[in-house]
């Protein structure tokens, strides 16, 4: 990661009563469910959860983990362990590793719930706060979890509002939050992950040179998905010329034959995001 500061004005009101409304929650639950982009576990975790969630057992969710690089989550994986931090790799989608995270959420409580057992409190059921950065997969994880759609979902981030609790099933409930990022980036390189990944609208950021700083790390990590998704053959250039050969390929032209890098760089951001380009992840623990 760099140091270079960037100052963006992005912050809005409703994530700073957010956090407070996670203080308040805390006291609810009995274990925190924190979700994190498995494309950029550094970056999609927000520093403030810590100190809000600190006195409550979590697991960490490696969320989308099916549009990650799966060698770099299992990097990831062994980071957590490593640390004494359980951790699971999901896919909100599929469903793939929740009877994992149900069968750790019992191991890690059991002897909470043994102690309520010895007081006499029976019928013990899971209260667990799911919390995360927009654009994670909150929701899709919530409804996959609970096998109906009981929260809204969205592409953009912040469709999530106010205060949802979600019953599972009879051991099972889950408050949901609204995502949540915090006021200041550390440097500009955790802005452009969040935002090559949705989790900050693109109007934020210039979106051609989000495009263009996209196509820098994709020549440099995985250039044969370039290749064959876009039907290059790439010679060392910088993100700019690549975005522009891009837009050729996929017809991006507008009047007098000029390429739109605008129309290029969204085509590409969209299609990084669906996981349409490979499995690909930003970040690597050795990187923070």
């Amino acid at each position: 990661m760099n140091d270079n500061k960037t100052n963006i004005n992005w912050f809005p009101g409703h994530m700073k009563k957010t956090e407070r409304q996670i203080e308040e929650d805390i006291k609810l639950v009995d274990i925190v469910y924190e979700l994190l982009d498995a494309r950029i576990p550094f970056s999609s975790k927000n520093p403030d959860i810590d100190h809000l969630v600190s006195k409550k057992p979590r697991i960490v969710l490696l969320n989308k983990s099916d549009l990650a690089d799966p060698d770099a989550t299992e990097q990831w994986i062994a980071y957590y362990k490593s640390n004494n931090i359980p951790v699971i790799p999901i896919c909100s989608q599929t469903g793939a590793g929740i009877q994992q995270l149900k069968q750790l959420t019992q191991k890690i409580l059991q002897e909470k719930f043994k102690q309520q057992r010895e007081k006499g409190i029976v019928g013990n059921i899971v209260k667990a706060l799911v919390v995360g950065v927009p654009n994670v997969g909150k929701s899709s994880f919530i409804n996959k979890i609970a096998k109906r759609n009981s929260t809204k979902t969205g592409d953009r981030p912040g469709v999530t509002r106010g205060k949802q609790w979600i019953t599972v099933d009879n051991s099972l409930q889950l408050l949901d939050t609204p995502g949540i990022l915090w006021p200041k980036f550390e440097n500009e390189q955790i802005a452009y992950h969040l935002a090559f990944t949705g989790a900050i609208k693109d109007e934020i950021l210039d979106v051609e040179t989000l495009g263009a700083l996209l196509c820098d790390y994709l020549q440099a990590h995985y250039q044969t998905f370039l290749e064959v998704r876009y039907k290059l053959n790439i010679e060392k250039c910088d993100g700019y010329a690549l975005l522009e050969e891009i837009g050729k390929k996929r017809g991006c032209i507008v009047s007098g034959g000029e390429i739109d890098l605008r129309k290029a760089a969204i085509l590409l951001l969209d299609e990084f995001r669906a996981g349409k380009i490979g499995r690909i992840t930003l970040e690597l623990p050795d990187n923070d």
